[in-house]
């Protein structure tokens, strides 16, 4: 029997209260970003229940029916990775341009050096194996 007075007393919770203005301030500080609810609620010993209570009660912007979104990427964040992608894109596209025209003077170069011709002749006569010659053959 003493063992359920001791459950008894054990179970029963004081009841706290708390006053409007100290809600109001937790609330405008959840409202600043200042504090979050589980802070709130570690801190203070209160359910988060109670806390969203507190916030659809004395929240300016619940009250103005202003909806918070909250995007896992802001605008900003987005816009300076797209800069500096475009930043390495053309860090790219300055190194092929550095390395088509390194190999366009080596062309030259050699082909000064080695009186050979490596650029392409657009009038030359197609390759024996090169498609199509205009000739039809049969088989047989």
């Amino acid at each position: 029997m003493a063992r359920s007075n001791e459950l008894k007393k054990a179970v029963v919770r004081n009841t706290r209260y708390f006053s409007e203005d100290f809600k109001r301030k937790k609330v405008k500080e959840l409202d600043k970003r200042i504090t979050s609810i589980a802070d709130i609620c570690k801190e203070y010993e209160v359910s988060n229940t109670a806390v969203y209570k507190w916030v659809y009660k004395y929240s300016l912007m619940r009250k103005k029916g202003v909806k918070m979104v909250v995007e896992p990427e802001s605008d900003t964040a987005r816009i300076k990775a797209l800069k500096q992608h475009i930043s390495e894109l053309e860090q790219l596209l300055g190194k092929k341009q550095f390395e088509i025209d390194f190999i366009k003077k080596q062309m030259e170069i050699a082909s000064e050096q080695y009186g050979v011709d490596f650029k392409k002749k657009p009038s030359g006569h197609p390759s024996s194996g090169s498609g199509n010659t205009g000739e039809s053959t049969t088989t047989k």
